[in-house]
């Protein structure tokens, strides 16, 4: 049973911050608990000097105030224990609950002592949160009606009563194994009708105000820790008390030395804040003690906490480490994906739209306006900064989904659009945010398509290797009649029907031959369709008996031409060597071997403009040869189709090539040969297209197809850009992959990686089922507390 020893007032009066802090040491480390009643009412009796009733200089007067520090004697700290102890005592028989552990009546019945004994006209607001304003003012907040409940049951020797804490709640444990829980306090309003019930229904239903059943559970060090912890140094909106807050600090150091803080993150993050004020030699960093946070709150509570992550974001962004900032928040974001949203959870709904509607907008507009700074800019080509964004929405959309109450407006779409178009659209495609179902079951589709086209590939590969077999194994004069037959057949498919199936035979579905039905009579006289259909392919076989004939003779010419060469030792003719070289890439065309046509049948696939006949007469130069005079022919022939100085109105039978050719996207993507996207974009007209060609044709010698106008500006023929370092670093990072599990950020996938962003698609999306406008603060509900009533001190400014 606590109480007002000898040894405690030994230390008054306290004149300063150090025998305060010998006070509380002392409470700490002594034989005996410590007495919450006790330090409640002296650390708020400080806190109300320093920041209540302090008068603030004029304007023309200095801008700092003059460090004071209250006495607190021991006459007034007497006075106001005794009278909580009479309170206590003289409410509470405890004869009535004879049992060796507390129970729900006796903790309900607590509660309403210190409850019925609070002013009904006052507003929650700052500095409430000690006894020693329940005493003189009757007024508390919600975490100090809980606090009072468990130093009016440590004054009535109760000791299995605890303060448990969420992070923006209080309630209290008890019984012999500390599981049973009490609402004692309000969250709001209107919740004075919950205290003594249990707090499983309000767990159950994934509020965040709950934790999921994941709270700081105290013990009597740690309820020091959060008094301490709550005590709030602000004068005013814009002011804070240095004295105060230094006293603060150096608690919380006594009791992080003493390892009080270990299981409680939410303290940690205090420190860490009030580290970055005033840091203190010898001590962590802010950035260690933030991080120190996030491990407790990883370790102990399974990743339940929001405020660990928020505390450093908001550090990081203060500090202008925007990429590591976004990051901390998206980590936030992935906390509160894990409740539902509630009415009741306004705390941290104003803190993540502060997020959402402020900071990020704040960093890519001051990152955008400002192209000096390489090293902020480059967050806007971070495809890790735009997944991270991405995450953050994601997990506010979950944080939705079955919420009874909406949460995103179209204040948070207009900002998420806003945030987006910001980046370079090269960084959206190297977002992989997963496939929609839908398109799973089209690629599926498409996939066995694809198969089966294989299948009917190999099949065809698999019968031309079997008749190739089989032609080698006849003698030549067999299998050239062979081939003749196969080209036979080639021309016959490529008549009309009714040429090409003179007997009116048609082809079904299966590939069978079957008579055609007709309306008229079948027994109809086809004898002059017959007539016909013979002198038809009479003229057939005429025709194909003379290019069998000639084919033999180009082969036997081929053929006796190779082996001369060879017995007289001479190396093969160039244009022979050149043309196999080309048959590689390209169709060879038959006709050529008539004496007739081009070489080939298409042009080359290559993104070269180099005619073959060119390449054979190149081959012939650089040997030493001279060109024959069919082969000067030739090439004079096709001179214009390869661009050796041709005119652009040849209208040969290359003519419809150069401009497929010319369209295609085989070279670089685009539908233009030589050209890159931004080239494209930048072009203002056809001509402009034109001079932006790429110079890797002139560098090797070979003419454009299309060359320039005569006013143009001809490149240098070694001009290549440098590249960017935003395109150095683009190239270096490679694809990040960003899992969506929100159904609204789902059904965006395909929005989030394209070119340009359709913002009313993305306001419909995120707003559908949830059209909730804020547009000022003064609409809020009444239950939203004032900025300066919060226990976590207003943002400072950017330093």
């Amino acid at each position: 049973m606590a109480g007002f020893r000898d040894r405690d007032k030994k230390h008054f009066p306290l004149t300063d911050s150090a025998s305060v802090i010998s006070l509380f040491k002392e409470q700490i480390e002594g034989p005996n608990e410590p007495n919450l009643a006790l330090l409640s009412i002296t650390l708020g009796c400080i806190e109300n000097a320093l920041t209540m009733n302090r008068a603030i200089p004029a304007a023309e007067e200095s801008a700092l105030l003059r460090p004071i520090f209250p006495v607190v004697d021991l006459e007034t700290v007497e006075a106001l224990y005794a009278k909580f102890e009479t309170l206590v005592r003289g409410s509470v028989d405890l004869t009535h609950y004879e049992s060796k552990f507390s129970s729900r009546e006796l903790v309900k019945k607590i509660s309403d002592v210190v409850w019925s004994s609070l002013s009904r006209s006052f507003k929650d607001k700052a500095h409430l949160q000690s006894l020693y304003s329940f005493l003189t003012g009757n007024k508390l907040d919600c975490f100090g009606v809980a606090l009072g409940v468990v130093a009016a049951s440590q004054i009535l020797g109760c000791n299995d009563i605890h303060l448990a804490l969420s992070e923006d709640h209080a309630w209290v444990v008890f019984g012999e194994d500390g599981t049973d829980t009490a609402e004692v306090t309000w969250h709001g309003k209107g919740n004075e009708d919950k205290r003594g019930q249990s707090i499983a229904l309000s767990v159950a239903e994934k509020s965040w105000l709950y934790l999921n059943g994941q709270p700081v559970i105290c013990d009597r060090a740690t309820e020091v820790a959060a008094l301490v912890s709550a005590a709030n140094p602000s004068i005013n909106f814009t002011m804070d008390s240095i004295e105060m807050g230094a006293l603060q600090q150096e608690l919380l150091w006594l009791l992080y030395d003493k390892g009080h803080l270990s299981k409680y993150p939410m303290s940690l993050g205090n420190l860490g804040d009030l580290e970055e004020i005033s840091p203190t030699p010898g001590r962590p960093p802010p950035l260690q003690i933030f991080q120190e946070a996030i491990t407790v709150a990883l370790k102990h509570y399974n990743n339940h906490h929001v405020y660990p992550y928020t505390y450093m974001g908001g550090y990081l962004y203060r500090k202008r480490r925007y990429k590591e900032a976004i990051k901390c928040w998206a980590e936030a974001s992935n906390v509160i994906r894990k409740f539902n949203y509630t009415r009741e959870d306004e705390e941290i709904y104003k803190e993540f739209l502060d997020i959402a509607n402020e900071l990020l907008p704040n960093i890519v507009k001051a990152v955008s306006l400002n192209p000096n700074d390489r090293v902020q800019l480059n967050i806007l080509h971070n495809p890790e900064v735009y997944a991270d964004i991405l995450r953050f929405y994601d997990g506010i959309c979950e944080w939705e989904e079955g919420s009874s109450t909406p949460v995103l407006h179209v204040g948070w779409a207009q900002n998420l659009t806003f945030s987006l178009n910001k980046f370079d659209p090269r960084t959206r495609a190297k977002i992989d945010v997963g496939r929609d179902e839908d398109s799973d079951d089209d690629s599926d589709k498409d996939s066995n398509d694809e198969n089966d086209n294989q299948n009917g590939k190999l099949s065809k590969e698999k019968e031309c290797t079997e008749k190739s077999g089989s032609l080698q194994r006849k003698d030549p004069q067999q299998a050239l009649s062979v081939v003749v037959e196969d080209l036979k057949k080639e021309e016959l498919s490529h008549l009309p029907p009714s040429q090409s199936n003179p007997l009116g035979y048609r082809v079904t579905a299966k590939g069978r031959k079957g008579q055609r039905h007709r309306n008229s009579n079948v027994n109809k006289d086809t004898s002059p369709q017959i007539t016909s259909c013979k002198m038809l392919s009479d003229k057939i076989v005429n025709k194909d008996k003379e290019e069998e004939e000639k084919i033999k003779s180009t082969i036997q010419e081929l053929a006796s031409k190779v082996v001369q060469q060879q017995e007289a030792g001479t190396p093969p003719n160039p244009n022979i060597t050149a043309l196999a070289q080309q048959c590689s890439l390209n169709i060879l065309n038959k006709d050529y071997l008539l004496g007739a046509g081009q070489p080939f049948s298409s042009s080359p696939s290559s993104s070269t403009n180099t005619s073959p006949v060119t390449v054979i007469s190149a081959a012939a130069t650089g040997r030493g040869l001279s060109a024959t005079p069919d082969e000067a022919l030739l090439n004079t022939s096709t001179s214009s189709s390869a661009g050796g100085g041709g005119s652009v109105g040849y209208t040969g039978t290359d003519s419809k090539l150069d401009v497929d050719e010319f369209l295609s996207s085989k070279s670089n993507g685009t539908a233009f040969v030589g050209l890159t996207m931004d080239s494209m974009l930048k072009a203002e007209s056809p001509a402009d297209m034109m001079l932006a060609m790429k110079p890797g044709a002139e560098d090797s010698g070979i003419s454009p197809r299309f060359p320039a106008p005569a006013h143009s500006v001809q490149l240098p023929p070694h001009s290549s850009p440098s590249p960017s370092p935003t395109s150095e670093m683009l190239a270096a990072l490679g694809p990040v992959n960003v899992e969506l599990r929100s159904e609204k950020m789902k059904g965006l996938r395909k929005m989030f990686t394209s070119a340009k962003l359709n913002a009313s698609a993305i306001k419909l999306q995120l707003t559908a089922q949830s059209q909730v406008h804020v547009k000022d603060s003064r609409f809020l509900p009444d239950f939203c507390e004032p900025m300066g009533s919060a226990r976590k001190r207003p943002r400072r400014e950017i330093v």
